[in-house]
C-alpha cells in the first residue's frame, strides 16, 4: 500500500534535483569545449608565420581546387604573379598578364625565386673495400 501512495511532493523534488544536475553537466561540457577551442586557436595562430609582399615581388599562387582532380604529378602552384598591392589583414593584389590583377589571400602565395639555377656535379664515395 505503501508503494501505491508516493509521496508526489518528494518525487518532484527529486526529479528537480536530476534536471539540474543535467544542467550542470550541460553547462561544464560548454566550457570544457570552449577551453579546448581556446587553446587550439591559441596554438594555430602561434603557427601561422607572416609573411610580408613588396609591390613587385614575384609570387606563386596556391591552388587548393586542384585535389578535386587526381593529377599526381601536376603542380599545385601557379604563376609566377607580380604584387600590385599589399592590405591590411593579409590581403595581397596580384597581376598577370592572362588573368589581370586580382585580389587573393596572402596565405595563399608563396616568394617566388627566379634567377639562374646552378648545376651541381654529382660526387659519388666509395667506400675501400
Amino acid at each position: 500500500m505503501k508503494r501505491l501512495n508516493i509521496d508526489l511532493f518528494m518525487v518532484g523534488q527529486n526529479r528537480l534535483m536530476e534536471l539540474n544536475e543535467l544542467d550542470e553537466f550541460h553547462n561544464e561540457a560548454y566550457e570544457n569545449a570552449r577551453i579546448y577551442k581556446d587553446k587550439l586557436k591559441a596554438y594555430h595562430d602561434k603557427r601561422i608565420l607572416r609573411k610580408d609582399f613588396q609591390p613587385g615581388d614575384k609570387v606563386l599562387l596556391f591552388n587548393s581546387r586542384l585535389k578535386l582532380f587526381p593529377n599526381k604529378l601536376k603542380s599545385r602552384w601557379s604563376g609566377p604573379y607580380t604584387v600590385v598591392a599589399s592590405f591590411p589583414y593579409g590581403a595581397v593584389q596580384i597581376h598577370n598578364e592572362k588573368t589581370g590583377h586580382f585580389k587573393v589571400n596572402g596565405q595563399r602565395l608563396k616568394h617566388y625565386l627566379e634567377g639562374p639555377v646552378e648545376k651541381c656535379k654529382s660526387v659519388v664515395f666509395m667506400e675501400p673495400l
